[in-house]
């Protein structure tokens, strides 16, 4: 057996309008001030309070980042319900045809995420994606990227080897975790972190597109 564990954010869905939106009422609600779109998009992938603790100004105390976290998740779901929920978060061009294609020729498929479970949720509800995934990993029950917890679990769940594996994401917290793993990284270049990052954090490959993937796993 062999198994490809994707990132979300970035990867495979482009949710980069409801993270920067909510980020910036967060901040707006707390009177601290708005991260530019960069800041925000570098970050993803990371556990929240890690992500606030890069954003938020020295003075923030852990207090301030907790009430900072929870206002963006309230921010998050007002705006995710506002714009017509997961649905109008999309799959990058190829995405489905990727996970099809990887399934049909046999891989087990897996998700490592910062995001809750709570969240993955509602993206495979959106986009009927559920379906693929055999061992999901969140924020909720491991340590942030680039920590290789959700790789390790994955792998075990999955009854996979770390060299018959590979991560694919979009930022360097994937591919670190992915190498930390012991397991084949695969950078992708329509995310948020640039493609000469991904490659210093020792990325083997970098996507251009979703069509890549297939021939290049298979």
């Amino acid at each position: 057996m062999k198994l490809a564990i994707f990132d979300m954010d970035g990867t495979l869905i482009d949710s980069q309008v409801l993270i920067v939106g909510a980020m910036a009422a967060a901040f707006e609600q707390m009177g601290l001030t708005v991260p530019s779109r960069d800041a925000v998009l570098s970050i993803v992938g990371l556990s929240l309070p890690q992500a606030m603790t890069r954003l938020a100004p020295v003075e923030v105390d852990a207090a301030g980042i907790v009430a900072l976290t929870d206002a963006y998740r309230a921010e998050f779901v007002a705006q995710r319900a506002a714009t017509g929920g997961e649905a109008s978060v999309p799959l990058y061009p190829g995405a489905l045809a990727a996970l099809q294609g990887l399934a049909d020729a046999g891989w087990q498929l897996g998700v490592a995420t910062g995001k809750a479970r709570r969240g993955v949720d509602h993206v495979f509800a959106a986009h009927d994606i559920g379906r693929f995934f055999t061992t999901i990993q969140t924020a909720d029950g491991h340590p942030s990227k680039p920590h290789p917890s959700m790789v390790h679990t994955a792998l075990a769940e999955s009854g996979v080897a770390a060299d018959a594996a590979v991560m694919i994401g979009d930022t360097t917290f994937d591919i670190e975790m992915g190498r930390a793993a012991g397991v084949r990284s695969i950078g992708v270049s329509w995310g948020y972190h640039p493609d000469e990052d991904l490659r210093t954090a020792g990325a083997s490959d970098i996507l251009t597109h979703f069509d890549q993937l297939v021939p290049l796993l298979t």
